[in-house]
């Protein structure tokens, strides 16, 4: 039998983890949970499920995963999020690998997103490839703040696995603005990091862009409401990710 870590990296996830934990059920071997102190029942409700709990200041997401790796002690890593859950196919296919054994290094799954409980299949929402499980020997998270990946040789081919990772990205419009607001403040950083000055028109284009690829390129016009609401918070977030380093570079040059 194969033996598999899993790793979480959570900040107030009382309302989900437990589902993900319970879909972990059969699965790990251990569980690593990297918490950003959590000011709910998070850190709770990871020891009544016997993870082994962590707390750390957030650096990043990519860097915040990496060290989870680092905490693992098999080979074969599966790191998913505390708003997550695997689907039954995917949790038979896990439980396949485990009696059989692993024969490749990187595995690969899709992503069924939910917003406000509704799924959506377009807005680039699906299929969502993720690479989640692999041999820690030769992969690992890049350091990445956001849009992090896992990273590996050219000479491995990743092989998709049957079944969904069941992603419930927020339960209210509230809450995944929420979400959104930290993605721009990390989005802002990278910008600053790289540019100068940011034009006064610049967040406006990027917004607009944003959301004309959501809503038409990626064919969010096809998930109704939702599609639609998507698509507006593309625009905030790229605005106000580009209209933050705008404002914090006016001030340093002042």
């Amino acid at each position: 039998m194969a033996h598999i870590s899993v790793t979480i990296i959570t900040y107030n996830e009382e309302h989900r983890i437990e589902a993900c934990l319970k879909s972990l059920q059969d699965i790990a071997d251990e569980i690593i949970v990297v918490d950003s102190f959590s000011t709910d029942r998070t850190v709770e409700i990871c020891n009544a499920y016997g993870c082994k709990v962590t707390q750390r200041r957030f650096p990043g997401y990519g860097a915040q995963r990496q060290y989870a790796t680092s905490l693992t002690s098999y080979s074969y890593v599966l790191s998913i999020d505390a708003d997550e859950v695997l689907s039954p196919a995917l949790r038979s296919s896990l439980i396949k690998l485990k009696e059989e054994g692993f024969a490749h290094r990187v595995y690969e799954m899709s992503r069924l997103n939910f917003y406000c409980g509704q799924l959506v299949k377009h807005c680039g929402w699906y299929p969502d490839i993720q690479i989640r499980l692999f041999d820690k020997r030769y992969a690992n998270w890049n350091l990445r703040d956001l849009s992090e990946r896992v990273i590996f040789p050219d000479s491995l081919k990743p092989v998709l696995l049957d079944g969904d990772i069941l992603h419930y990205r927020c339960s209210t419009p509230d809450e995944y603005r929420k979400v959104q607001n930290r993605h721009a403040a990390l989005s802002s950083g990278i910008i600053k990091a790289r540019r100068n000055s940011v034009p006064f028109f610049t967040p406006y284009i990027k917004g607009v862009k944003a959301f004309l690829e959501c809503y038409i390129s990626k064919g969010a016009i096809l998930d109704g409401p939702e599609g639609r609401a998507i698509s507006r918070e593309s625009y905030r977030t790229a605005y106000m990710a580009y209209d933050l380093a705008r404002r914090s570079l006016r001030k340093k040059q002042q």
